[in-house]
Order: structure tokens, then sequence, then C-alpha cells
């Protein structure tokens, strides 16, 4: 791809303008980093998503994290153990300091996960069934639990802890209510004990954060030596790599998949790649006995499965990833990346592309003249062309899909509420299956079941092997009923699966980086020259 950089030129000094305002440092400790997102709200609780993880966990910790390999490792807990087949005892960190060096106790730890819990949070779905959080003396917390859990640590990880003499000075003792576009103290603001704290945001614009030195884990041989750290909000591709040729930003996490490869060949740049522990999926509206954005009346095409089956049959997913990719992703047949625990390496093949199967499904159904629906997608370009394929693919077999753009503001609200009947999404879990099967696959309830149940899929059957997942103990015994429930999911589709991306990132030499598969870039570990 060709840049025209007088063209350009006038995007790029506005960029630059916001990234070096005042109180940005010249320093070669800083970090100047260009993504085509916006965290949306630093609010630990308010949001489960990527873009937002990837700066506010820069900021908030957690009792648990995880370390270079991506293997769970003690964070503001030092130990933890199971006292009984429904409690675990927790050891908190002794000299923790929050940003305003004020100290991390029991009763924020207890704060934190109650506020989680709450009905505005989106971290909710974690922490299913948990009875009770308590404290045991400063540094000490009991949970109780519903039923056994032998994985409970891990989820843990990405429940955010905070201050809760800073929460309730503000009034934020709850989650912000970012569906409901609430607006409180903790969407521009932020106090954590992590290795950063937030020095100034502009939504969409500008953030900054600025080393804590109060950090406890400061001395730890891993860290780099990053003083601070400005994101810049570069929707355009072309805008975003004309920053980093000209030496205007350091590290481009997002950059497109056409340009990859002539990236890795360019001797100023480090592009470091890895599998996506995630992946990108179709799912549908099927709760509803009419569809909101469709031309059938009085029917809803998505509640039977030969329609389901016929959008998998229609979508040519290899030339997808050949031609709008680029080749950076890996078609999917199934729900799990091989990087999470219980994948089952033979549902790993996708239903074949055939078009004249899928028109004989769709007439099988009672829609032989096919019908219309709204296909709703970020406006996140790559993905944006991905929908765009897909469409056409679609009409070829009597689907008339409509893509229907959104910002990132407007797009995700529609998961979480299932307003949308026809939707792409992705979702990046952890090494455990549990958190996705539950947010994902069971029945939405408002105790954290099914948060991002985007088309409010129900199988009873299968929520009974979800809630199994989550108590057994025995680990082997476990990952088989991990393997019952994809062959379900398999056999029912309520989701297509797509494809899992190759995760790249592109930095100027001078930067080195530790990538995990979850495509967040901890701040701790990188190091400038």
């Amino acid at each position: 791809m060709r840049l025209d950089f007088r063209r350009l030129l006038p995007t790029l000094l506005l960029v630059l303008a916001a990234a070096l305002a005042p109180g940005a440092s010249a320093r070669a400790s800083v970090l100047r980093v260009a993504s085509a997102f916006d965290p949306q709200t630093m609010d630990p609780h308010a949001l489960a998503l990527l873009y937002h993880s990837r700066v506010a966990f820069q900021v908030y910790e957690f009792l648990v994290n995880r370390d270079e390999k991506f293997k769970l490792e003690p964070a503001l807990a030092v130990s933890w153990q199971a006292t009984g087949p429904t409690t675990w005892r927790f050891r908190l960190r002794p000299g923790v300091k929050f940003h305003d060096g004020s100290s991390f106790t029991a009763d924020d730890a207890v704060f934190s996960i109650e506020r989680a819990l709450g009905p505005t949070s989106q971290r909710s779905f974690s922490l299913k069934g948990l009875v009770a959080v308590r404290k045991v003396d400063d540094l000490t917390i009991d949970f109780q639990l519903a039923a056994p859990d032998a994985v409970w640590p891990e989820k843990l990880w990405l429940v955010a802890m905070m201050s809760r003499s800073w929460a309730r000075q503000h009034g934020v003792e709850k989650a912000q209510d970012f569906n409901g576009k609430q607006e409180t103290h903790t969407v521009r603001n932020a106090m954590g004990t992590g290795p950063f704290r937030l020095e100034s945001y502009q939504p969409d614009v500008r953030l900054v954060l600025r080393r804590f030195d109060g950090w406890w884990n400061r001395s730890d041989a891993r860290n780099g030596n990053v003083d601070e750290v400005v994101f810049v909000g570069i929707r355009s591709d072309a805008t975003r790599l004309a920053a980093l040729a000209s030496g205007e930003v350091d590290l481009v996490l997002d950059p497109p998949f056409q340009d990859v490869g002539r990236l890795k060949t360019d001797p100023r740049l480090t592009v470091l790649s890895v599998p996506d522990i995630g992946m990108q999926y179709f799912t549908f509206d099927q709760a509803r006995d009419e569809l909101l954005h469709g031309d059938v009346k009085g029917r809803n095409p998505f509640k039977d499965v030969r329609v389901r089956q016929a959008v998998a049959h229609a979508l040519n997913v290899d030339l997808i990833i050949e031609k709008v990719l680029r080749g950076q992703a890996t078609p999917s047949g199934t729900f799990l990346s091989p990087l999470v625990d219980g994948y089952q390496a033979e549902l790993d093949r996708r239903i074949p592309y055939d078009p004249a199967r899928a028109r004989s499904l769709l007439a099988q159904a009672g829609y032989p003249g096919g019908f219309s629906v709204t296909l709703d997608c970020v406006n996140v370009a790559y993905r944006e062309a991905v929908c765009q394929a897909a469409t056409a693919m679609l009409a070829q077999v009597g689907i008339r899909a409509t893509l229907r753009s959104s910002p990132t503001n407007q797009f995700f609200p529609k998961l979480s509420q299932a307003t949308a009947s026809f939707i792409e999404f992705g979702w990046t879990p952890a090494t455990d299956p549990w958190a996705m099967l539950n947010a994902l696959f069971r029945t939405w309830d408002p105790q954290g079941g099914g948060t991002f149940n985007a088309g409010r899929y129900s199988n009873a059957q299968l929520d009974a092997l979800i809630d199994a997942v989550r108590t057994e103990p025995d680990l082997t015994r476990r990952r088989a009923r991990v393997g019952v429930a994809l062959r379900l999911i398999h056999d029912d589709l309520p989701y297509i699966p797509l494809y899992r991306r190759t995760l790249n990132w592109a930095m100027a030499r001078k930067v080195t980086a530790v990538q995990w598969p979850n495509d967040t870039m901890e701040l701790r570990w990188v190091k400038v020259r």
C-alpha cells in the first residue's frame, strides 16, 4: 500500500499535537502507542472488552495475574488455598499502596469483589457461584462458594481491586452503567495499585499514564523502563502507519492485515506475532418470535437450526482469510482456541462451504426465496471488511444481509443488551474454558449467566453442563464435561465460529515487549532504548 504523506499531513499534525501536548515528555522512556480503539471508560468493572482492558488494567490490578508465559501467578494475593469443599482463603500482599498513598487491605478487596458482582458490572459473569466474600483480618479474605470450584483462582483474574474509601469519596460504590450511558467519576478518573497511574484521559483523543514509583513490584527484574505512556486514537489505518513510519509514534497495536508483510521487511521496525487465544463469531437472535431487523413477519428464521447451518455453508471463510485478512488468521470450526484447556481438535473442522446445500436447507426450513436481515458489525476496518465479504456470500444463497456498522460505544451495548438480529463479534477468553462458556452460551440471567449471550440462546441441557464444569473438582472429568458441552454447541450451532486471528504489533526497533495471546500489552515489561 502506497501512503500519500502530503494528504495525511494535516491529520498527522492533529494527532501529534494531541500526543505531544503540554505535559507529554520527550524523554527516551516515553512510549507513544497508536490504536484505532478507545477504552470508552476507566471504570474497571463497567466493561469486559479487550480495548478497555488494554488500558484500564495498567492502572488497576487483581488478586492474581499472569506471567510472561500467560500462566497464573500471585499479584495482590500472595497465596491461596481451598479450606473446605466450598471455601477458599486468600492471603493478601502486605505493603501494597494505592496511587494516593493509602494501603490496600482486606476491606478494599471485599468491597471490590462485591462491586464486581453488582448489577451494572460486566465482570459479574466470572464470579458466578460466589455466595459471599468476608474479611478475616486486614490481610486475609475468605470466599464462600455455592458449590466446589477447583479453579476458583482463575476466575479472579481481571477482577480489579479498587480503593473503598476513594470510591465512597467520589460516589462510585457501584460500577458505571455503561449500557445506560451513565456518567460517573470513574469514566475519566482512576486510582489503583498498578505500575502506572492515570494522568489524563480525553475520550477518543488522548490518554496519558505515568509510572507509579510506589508500586509494590517495582523491583521485579522483568520490569521495563517506561516512565510515561501516551495512547492516541487514530481510526485511519493509513494514518496510524504513517505516524509509525515517521517516528511520531513508537507502536501500533492493530496494524492492518494487508500491511503486515511489508512491515516485517522494514529494517526500522519489529513486528511481534502470536496466535490469538480468542476468535470471531457470528451469532443470531434466537429469543424473539420475530426479528427486530428483518423482513420475515411472525417467525424468526434463526430459531431453526437448518437456517443457522445454511449460514455456515454459505460462508467461504478460507477465501475471507486469504483475500480480506491476507492470510493472517486460521479458520475455526469449534468454539475454543487450542490455547484453552478442553479444546477438542476433532471438532475443529469447519462446516464446508457449500452454497447449494445452504439453499436446500433454507428451502427445507420454509425460506425458498431467502429473507432479509440486518448484520451488525463494529466499525473496525478489518471487521467491516469481513462482514462485507460475508454479506456478498450470503446473498448468493438468498440471505439478503444489510450491513450496519457502528462505533464501539454503540455496538458493544448491542451484545450485552441483545438488541441485534444478526451480529459479528469476538471473544478473548482466559486459559480456563468455563468463563467463556458461561458468558456466551449459558442462558442469560441477571446474576452473571450469559452476560454476552447476544442472541439470548437458551438450552437447559447445556446450562447444566456449564454449571457442572464450574463445580467439578476433578480436572480430568471437568475436561470431559467441557468436551460434551462443545459437542452439544457444535450440533446446535447457536454461533458460527469464523476464525482465530494472528495478532500483530508493529513497533520501532527501540521498543521491546512481551506479547500475550490475548492482544494485551503489559506495559510493566516494556523497554524503550
